[in-house]
């Protein structure tokens, strides 16, 4: 019985692997690399949350809304980064001390980096 099981759930899987995308191929490996680690780990609350994002994704990926909303994402950390550096401006215009411009400084070199990650993530 356990056979039979695998056995369909492995054809079930290659047959959805074969429907989806690259992008969403690449989704559904990530999150069945998160869910064995939460495996080796115990993590049952973690696992069952991967679980229901992995079969929504399998459910209702497509390459396009992968990538609409990656863009999506990186127009957010955009604004953010705009944002920083509006504050940033503002800031060394009011005339502010040195450690809150430092302060502003940070925030904006954070925002960047953290634009530059989303951006190099494939989705």
């Amino acid at each position: 019985m356990k056979y039979r099981l695998t056995l369909a759930l492995g054809l079930l899987t290659a047959a959805s692997l074969a429907q989806a995308g690259p992008l969403c191929q690449q989704k559904e490996q990530a999150i069945q690399k998160e869910i064995d680690f939460a495996r080796q780990h115990n993590n049952q609350r973690q696992i069952n949350g991967l679980e229901r994002a992995l079969t929504e994704t399998r459910a209702n990926c497509s390459d396009e809304s992968v990538r609409k909303a990656h863009q999506d994402k990186i127009q957010q950390h955009q604004k953010k980064v705009t944002e920083r550096e509006h504050e940033l401006q503002q800031e060394r215009n009011e005339g502010g001390d040195s450690k809150k411009i430092a302060k502003r400084e940070k925030k904006l070199a954070d925002a960047q980096r953290e634009l530059k990650e989303v951006q190099a993530a494939p989705y």
